[in-house]
């Protein structure tokens, strides 16, 4: 099997277990290689995750390290999250319990789950693929903002408020959450609209179908930014069309044993 590793580079503590555990499972007869970057503070010759060819990607770090690991990736590689983060949903294995559940997940076929994504598009320009969600956001505090949502051409709401969450069960769990959306177990594949700060109370999250194509247009002068999975934005103005769909391509993540509710049982109730 051969296994890529990617963690944090920004402290001593990821990068020595990254080192430590490409000499584990080299043991374990397995072809380890180092993300660029890593491999650079390791002292080795690296790969590109954007080409990676490999059966699994290591991810050591929080959310955010898988999301820019599966960000990176041109074609989908299996992932198995490392938690070194804080809550850690997209993470399935902590430090402590490493030595004895990787090996055993390594010892048979692995299971693996699809997770949906979305595609998104900003006045016909491609802006990539998001896992957790797309965020259209106020540029400037304290300013609001005008939406018209539309979905498969036809108008569902329009409304006021500082921005707009469109997100995955994956991340129904992320910023969509603590923005009054509900938890959505990541089997149902589904679009969810959640409303930041909406002006009138009656303004209300929706749970779409995932089939559905989703157009929001802003009717305000404002400046807003669009942002992926909290990892890239674009800077959007009045008039901006944002189109969403389903990914061709899902992302692939190990079942590492537990359930989703068991996940969120671990992680929301004990933070």
């Amino acid at each position: 099997m051969k296994i890529c590793i990617v963690s944090k580079i920004d402290s001593k503590e990821p990068l020595e277990l990254a080192q430590s555990l490409g000499w584990a499972l080299s043991d374990l007869g397995c072809t380890v290689v180092y993300e660029e970057s890593v491999a650079a503070e390791l002292g080795y010759e690296g790969v590109s995750l954007k080409n990676l060819e490999a059966d699994l990607l290591l991810v050591l770090g929080g959310d955010g390290s898988v999301l820019r690991a599966v960000r990176m990736m041109s074609s989908q590689v299996p992932v198995l999250g490392i938690n070194q983060g804080h809550v850690g949903f997209l993470t399935d294995l902590e430090r402590d319990t490493l030595d004895t559940c990787l090996p055993e997940l390594l010892s048979s076929p692995l299971k693996i789950d699809s997770r949906m994504r979305l595609s998104i598009t900003c006045n016909g320009r491609d802006c990539g693929s998001a896992l957790n969600e797309a965020v259209i956001v106020t540029a400037r505090p304290a300013k609001i903002l005008e939406f018209n949502v539309s979905v498969n051409g036809k108008i569902i709401d329009s409304f006021r408020s500082d921005g707009l969450i469109i997100s995955t069960p994956t991340g129904s769990t992320a910023y969509a959450m603590s923005a009054g959306g509900p938890i959505v177990d990541p089997a149902v594949e589904a679009m969810l609209l959640v409303p930041m700060s909406p002006y009138m109370l009656s303004s209300r999250p929706y749970l779409l179908n995932s089939d559905a194509e989703v157009t929001v247009t802003l009717s305000s002068d404002k400046t807003a930014l669009l942002v992926l999975d909290g990892q890239d934005q674009y800077e959007i103005g009045k008039s901006a069309e944002i189109i969403i769909r389903k990914a061709e391509s899902p992302a692939l993540f190990v079942d590492a044993g537990r359930t989703f509710f068991e996940k969120v049982e671990q992680k929301l109730r004990q933070h």
